[in-house]
């Protein structure tokens, strides 16, 4: 059996997305619930020099957006920055897993092998397909990932490994 580049990113991207969706579901409930401000969980940080929560989903969200349009051949769609609550990031999540689920599964075809340009912080640089989405997209993602899972998790957000693993 062979995976393809696209069983190997987009359902990980999903799994990972959905999972985040429900772990802020219920940092919304506990937050409604211990009638507390949303802001002290939406802007809380894991350490002062880390970005909050609000940008730890931002930038999972970009990582699954990004890493599956430049796979697929694609253009980034470009997202503005403008959540403020819960349900605003929720929604992120469920417009990031409805890009990612709506590209043709046939667009990933020989990504392993093509050439990704990227530029961060005014560098250009280009790497193989299969070598971004394992060495950079990836780590990526998970980290924002986990950093959002272990912020709500630190400020009392009754979640567990199942929340963070969401339905396989």
């Amino acid at each position: 059996m062979t995976l393809t580049i696209h069983q190997a990113s987009v359902p990980v991207f999903v799994q990972g997305l959905k999972g985040l969706r429900g772990v802020l579901t219920k940092a919304a409930a506990h937050v409604e619930t211990r009638k507390l401000d949303p802001d002290a969980l939406l802007k809380a940080r894991l350490f002062p020099d880390m970005f909050p929560l609000l940008r730890q989903v931002q930038i999972a969200t970009d990582f699954a957006k990004g890493c599956a349009a430049r796979l697929a051949g694609e253009e980034v769609p470009a997202w503005d920055d403008v959540e403020t609550t819960f349900e605003d990031l929720i929604a992120r999540i469920d417009r990031a897993v409805a890009y990612v689920e709506g590209l043709d599964p046939a667009r990933f075809e020989n990504a392993e092998d093509r050439d990704i340009t990227l530029t961060r912080r005014g560098e250009t640089s280009v790497v193989k397909g299969l070598a971004y989405l394992q060495g950079q997209a990836q780590p990526n993602f998970f980290f924002h990932l986990t950093t959002a899972y272990a912020i709500l998790r630190k400020n009392g957000v009754e979640i567990g490994k199942k929340d963070y693993l969401g339905a396989a």
